[in-house]
This record gives C-alpha cells, sequence and structure tokens, in this order.
C-alpha cells in the first residue's frame, strides 16, 4: 500500500505546483487528494481485515490436526496390516502425503508438548503423565496462539494432557473453545461423567470418540466462512478397551494373521479390541473429510494425522522392536499423513526422518501464518519437501527421550539408548547392532546425545515445586481432581494409577486430602465435591480450609452408586473403574492470594467411613463476568 501511496501523492503534488493553475483547478485537485486518501485507508482497512481475520476465500487455509491415543504405526492398512480395514485412514494417506520416518516421543503428554510448541518436550517443563507433570510451563507459546493470532478460529475437542487448571487449561493456552478432558486417560467412554466444556463440568454424549467428533463437526460447520485451526485428539485406542458392538462384533471372533514379532507376548483379545477401536476412529475421520467436503473446504483445508506414541500393546507393528514407553523404532514411529487438495500432490512419499516438533513450524509455513514464538523451535519446516521445492536433508538428527532414556536418529542409523548402533534403512527391528562395524559414527552420535542432554535436560526440575493454581482472574473455574492431590492417613486411590482415579478409605478423623494451590485471585468461590456416600455413613462432618477460612458442611445425602466399566470392557483393564460421582455443594469460601495447602478432612464419622471423592470443583462467585 505504501509505495502506491507515495506514488499517488507525487502526481498530486506535481499537479498542486504547476504554475498558472486556476483556483477551480487547485480546489479540484485537493477533492483528488481527499478521495485518493479516503481510497487507500479503505484499502489499507479491508487489507487488515483480510490479514486479521481471513475473510478473503483461499487466502488462509483451515487446518485440521487429529491426533490418535496409543494407535501404533501397525494399526493401519495403508501400512500393510490386514487385521483391519481402515478405508478412511487410507485414502487420506493416498489423497496427500505420507511420511515413512516421521517420530513421535514414547508416550502421550511429550508428544502433545512437542505438537503444539514445536519443541523437545523436556524444554517446556514436560516430565511425567500425572501429578502436575504432564503440564507445559506458561512461558511456551502454542501453536493455537500463532493460528489465534493470525485470526484463526481456535477449537480442540478431545484429550488435552498438559495441565488442567488455568491458564494451563486449553483456554488459557490460545483455544477458544474446549470440549473434553485435561487428564491422561478416562475411566468410562459411554456418556462419560465430568467432561469439560471451556471449563465447566458436562456430561458426555455417547461414545466418547464419536461425541468428540460430533463437537468437532459442528466447530467446523459455525466457523466454514472464517480460517480456523481444528485440533482433535482423540483417546482412543488408549485403554480402558471400549467400543461399541458394532465395531466389537466385526473383530471379535477374527483370526488375526498378522502377529506380533513375539507372538508368545501378544494378547490377542486385546489387539482385537485395539483394532476395533482403530476402525471406530477411521469412521469418524471419514465423518470429519466427508464434512469438510459437504462445506466446500476441500482446496482450501490442510488435513493431518498421527499417533502419540508407539502401541499400548504387543501387536502386529511392522516388526519394529519396542512398543509404548520405548525409545527404540516400535515406540516412536508414527503414522502421519498430510492432505491438502491442489498444493501438496496425490501419492507424495517423504523418506526423510521427521518428528513432532515439526509439525508447528510446517503448518504456520504453509499457512502463511507468522511463526512468533517465545522460544526459537527445535523442529523445521517440511513445506518444501511436501511442496517439491526442496531436496531431502542428510545431515539432521533428532532425538528421542523418556524416563531417563535417549536414543538418536539420523537419517539412516539410530543409536539406542544403550550406545548400540543399528541401520534403520536396513534393519528396521533394530536385530543387527552394528556399532562394531562403525565405530566412528557411534562415537558421533553418542557424543550428539550427551550434547543434546547436557543442553535439553539440564534446564528441567522434576522436583521444581509448581503447585496447581487456583481461581486465575481470567477464568471461572478450577478443578482439582483426586489425580492431583494427596492422599494422608487410611486414605488411598483407587488405582496406582492417577488419572482418573477417586480417593476412598476415609475413615478416622485423622486423615485427610490436601492439594498444594496457588490462589492467583483472592475472593469467594463456590465449592462442589464430587462424591459418593453409602447410606449407612451419612452423617459425618467435613471441613474444607485454606490459610484462616474454612468451611464446615454436614453430609446428609446418601449416594451409593456401583462401580461402572466393566460390562462395557472388552478385556480387564489396569486403570480404576470409576463411578457416577454426584456434586455435592458445600457452599462459599473465601480463598486468600498466595500459596497454601487446601485441606479437606472429617470433624465427625458417624458411619464407617466418610465418602470416596474424585474432584473438588471451585467456582468463582464475586465475579460474574468471568
Amino acid at each position: 500500500m505504501y509505495p502506491v501511496y507515495k506514488s499517488c501523492m507525487r502526481q498530486t503534488t506535481g499537479l498542486n505546483q504547476k504554475k498558472g493553475q486556476s483556483r477551480r483547478r487547485t480546489i479540484t485537485m485537493n477533492i483528488s487528494r481527499s478521495k485518493i486518501t479516503i481510497v487507500l485507508l479503505f484499502l489499507v482497512i479491508v487489507g487488515f481485515r483480510s490479514r486479521c481475520y481471513g475473510q478473503q476465500a483461499g487466502q488462509q487455509p483451515n487446518v485440521i490436526v487429529i491426533l490418535t491415543d496409543d494407535q501404533g504405526w501397525g494399526d493401519l492398512g495403508y501400512h500393510g496390516n490386514t487385521n483391519l480395514e481402515t478405508p478412511h485412514l487410507d485414502r487420506l494417506a493416498a489423497s496427500g502425503a505420507s511420511f515413512s520416518n516421521f517420530y513421535v516421543s514414547p508416550v502421550c503428554s511429550p508428544t502433545r508438548a512437542e505438537l503444539l510448541t514445536g519443541r523437545y518436550h523436556p524444554r517446556g517443563g514436560v516430565y511425567s503423565t500425572s501429578a502436575g507433570g504432564e503440564r507445559l510451563d506458561l512461558d511456551e507459546t502454542t501453536i493455537a496462539e500463532v493460528f489465534s493470532r493470525a485470526g484463526y478460529r481456535t477449537g480442540i475437542f478431545g484429550k488435552w494432557h498438559n495441565g488442567m487448571q488455568y491458564p494451563y487449561h486449553p483456554n488459557g493456552r490460545g483455544f477458544d473453545e474446549f470440549y473434553g478432558f485435561a487428564s491422561g486417560h478416562w475411566g468410562d467412554y459411554f456418556s462419560p461423567q465430568l467432561l469439560e466444556h471451556n471449563g465447566k463440568a458436562v456430561q458426555g454424549e455417547g461414545y466418547i470418540t464419536n461425541d468428540l467428533t460430533d463437537k468437532a463437526l459442528s466447530f467446523m460447520r459455525q466457523h466454514r466462512h472464517e480460517p480456523f485451526f481444528l485440533y482433535v485428539p482423540y483417546n482412543t485406542p488408549h485403554s480402558p478397551m471400549q467400543v461399541p458392538d458394532r465395531w466389537w462384533n466385526k473383530l471379535e471372533d477374527k483370526k488375526l494373521d498378522m502377529r506380533h514379532r513375539d507372538p508368545g507376548k501378544e494378547d490377542p483379545e486385546f489387539s482385537r479390541a485395539a483394532l476395533a477401536m482403530v476402525e471406530n476412529i477411521d469412521w469418524n475421520v471419514g465423518r470429519i473429510l466427508e464434512t469438510v467436503r459437504q462445506l466446500d473446504l476441500d482446496n482450501n483445508t490442510i488435513v493431518v494425522y498421527m499417533s502419540d506414541n508407539g502401541p499400548n500393546s504387543w501387536r502386529w507393528n511392522g516388526g519394529m522392536r519396542g512398543r509404548k514407553g520405548s525409545t527404540d523404532e516400535g515406540g516412536i514411529r508414527s503414522p502421519l499423513f498430510i492432505r491438502w487438495p491442489g498444493k501438496i500432490a496425490a501419492g507424495t512419499r517423504i523418506f526423510d526422518i521427521s518428528a513432532a516438533i515439526d509439525l508447528l513450524p510446517t503448518l504456520a509455513d504453509l499457512a502463511g501464518v507468522a511463526l512468533q514464538t517465545a522460544h526459537p523451535p527445535d523442529g523445521i519446516s517440511l513445506a518444501p519437501l511436501l511442496l517439491k521445492q526442496q531436496r531431502s536433508r542428510k545431515n539432521r538428527l533428532i532425538f528421542s527421550h523418556w524416563n531417563g532414556r535417549t536414543s538418536v536418529r539420523n537419517s539412516t542409523y539410530r543409536l539406542d539408548h544403550r550406545g548400540r548402533l543399528y541401520n534403520i534403512k536396513r534393519d528396521r527391528g533394530q536385530r543387527h547392532d552394528s556399532s562394531d562395524q562403525h565405530p566412528g559414527l557411534t562415537r558421533k552420535l553418542t557424543r550428539a546425545v550427551r550434547k543434546w542432554e547436557k543442553q535439553v535436560l539440564s534446564a528441567l526440575d522434576e522436583d521444581e515445586e509448581r503447585p496447581f493454581p487456583v481461581g486465575h482472574p481470567d477464568f471461572r473455574y478450577t478443578q482439582l481432581p483426586a489425580r492431583d492431590g494427596m492422599p494422608h492417613g487410611n486414605i488411598r486411590r483407587s488405582n496406582r494409577y492417577p488419572n482418573a482415579s477417586f480417593f476412598t478409605g476415609w475413615t478416622s478423623r485423622r486423615d485427610s486430602i490436601t492439594w498444594n494451590v496457588d490462589v492467583r485471585a483472592g475472593g469467594r468461590y463456590k465449592v462442589e465435591v464430587y462424591y459418593t456416600c453409602a447410606p449407612e455413613d451419612r452423617g459425618s462432618v467435613i471441613s474444607l480450609s485454606f490459610k484462616s477460612h474454612r468451611l464446615v458442611h454436614k453430609v446428609s445425602r446418601a449416594h451409593d452408586p456401583p462401580l461402572r466399566g466393566r460390562k462395557q470392557d472388552r478385556v480387564e483393564r489396569v486403570e480404576s473403574y470409576v463411578k457416577d460421582f454426584r456434586p455435592l455443594e458445600l457452599g462459599v469460601i473465601r480463598l486468600e492470594e498466595g500459596q497454601g495447602t487446601l485441606t479437606l478432612k472429617a470433624l465427625d464419622i458417624p458411619g464407617r467411613q466418610v465418602m470416596d471423592v474424585r474432584t473438588v470443583m471451585l467456582t468463582r462467585v464475586d465475579n460474574e463476568r468471568h
């Protein structure tokens, strides 16, 4: 705009400087100058609106990122697995680009952090999958923030797993809309309780993967006339292994022609359940793609599909070594499909090594979005490869780390966490250690691992005190689940895996449940405890206290539902079963700003025990605008 404006002004000024002009001519030129200025101002405004809100058709592509949970590279027909059928995913892969050497982290929350930031997960403070270790540091810039600043509407529908309490919450990390759950796994997949919609507790509607897709489709329809960034992180085929009859009946008695490379390790029933859940995912991905077509957004929508780690059981996975939790090929190799009709040629095959850290730079590059982040990404843009503008890069290293183990991959080899070297192009299954044949390369990669660990892991402090934030001034709701609390005395978790657990065994007045919290904004908060209580245990008096304020309430209403989940499980679970917990309103408490311990304990126990506790929900009541 600026050069055009200068040119117009030069012409106008030149005319005004001509000698012998009549006063009428001067007035005419002044009017013309005013008209030019007005037109230019209008064009600037239109251009600004266009850049900020993407209202010009085709200017900014929509982006849809679909992430599955515990689906292995081999759980796809496209990769040669004949045990299941994935027609929609196979077509997605064939209609765009597929990656042969794409890597993620060995477990859930680290991969999500790397996808969100374009940086290795330890840099963002992620070192665990529960109890606060899954939280992404607040000084990290997320992919949702990058696209939101570019005028995109942003939505996430599914499993977040990078922090529950605001501002770690999705609504605090750039997402306009969130429906799903922030925990690492969920205990019931059929109309589950305590899902969230923008922080407020809601009940799910039907099978969870179908429900998440329904909400994602509504988001697409609502924002079809403006650019949107849609993130759909499904929580299947993560256990518990629950799937509707439509998909289970097809595979329940199916003979598995393709087995794990060590068949004795495989549980065929678990494999069938996982594959049935993947077929359900395939059906839902088909619904997303069909909606994109119906909305006439095909040519202006980038669709990405990937998984967060290797398979959650020993099943066919291309003969690779390792599974979920491993830094070997089988634990970190993931499918990656990217489709953008008219821009990315159908049938594109990319053999370069790439990783989850590359997705933020790549998608920002493809969409023409400025990549403005607080910290430089570790990943690179794959757009030149996708658009066939650049040849392969041969000198790249990608590091994989979890639980004290680090491996590294270059274009040909992988050095595992024990210092063994494998030619992945010839030995994807990592059966033949070739470190003796290539001592120089082994030493070089070993030094690279040590340097990376020194640079990346040194800033990670797993013992750092990071209390759970409560009452952020920009958000109304705070959920404090059992997962984030500490039991004392006789109280115990319902399961050793914290994410979907609840507290039980509360039998003594010396028992307590505590949460280490940081109240970001002092004020009055309504308190609800999601509980169960047998009829014979009614009458306990409980207190919730923080610093100098305490709330006392008598548990006068029984609520004693059975454990649920066993009837829906296709194989026996290792996680906690759940209950239909009911909210018990304790009243309103004043919380003082600052750090401290929120304590729940009993003052009187007339029965055998007090109650079971799933979650404490705090809702700000002195500032209704939130």
